[in-house]
């Protein structure tokens, strides 16, 4: 799964610490603006209904490996690749990239979920609709 989605952003002041560097909690939240961006791309949304059913995907793993600083007013973007796309699961990988140097590695893998009305979920396999859309090797995906 070769292809990568891409998105430029800021680092906001209020997304720093005291040393003016990007938090580490917002890795997580930029991994996530990505994510939405690359599902908005393929024509779908991480919150979704889908033949009668009301589909979501919830992280199951999640983790962030630090390279560097990015700091306020650093313009970097954010790349995601799409590492494995399994029977009911989705993973990938983001590189945090500033400058042509990767910043930070953020990886994560959800699972694909119908959201039931009484607030629970089941895990389902992902639905071909969605499975085509997702994989960027399918015929005419668009990434």
């Amino acid at each position: 799964m070769p292809a990568e989605f891409s998105i430029l952003r800021r680092i906001q002041f209020a997304e720093t610490d005291m040393a003016g560097i990007a938090h580490f909690s917002n890795f997580f939240k930029m991994m996530e603006e990505v994510e939405h961006a690359f599902f908005r791309s393929v024509g779908l949304s991480v919150s979704m209904q889908h033949d009668g059913m009301h589909v979501g995907w919830p992280r199951v793993s999640t983790a962030c490996e630090f390279f560097g600083p990015i700091r306020f007013e650093d313009e970097i973007e954010l790349r995601l690749r799409v590492v494995k796309l399994g029977d009911k699961s989705f993973s990938y990988e983001v590189d945090f990239m500033l400058d042509r140097r990767r910043m930070a590695l953020g990886k994560t893998t959800s699972v694909c979920c119908v959201l039931r009305p009484d607030g629970t979920m089941k895990s389902i396999p992902i639905p071909k609709e969605l499975r085509d859309r997702l994989d960027p090797g399918a015929a005419g995906t668009v990434v």
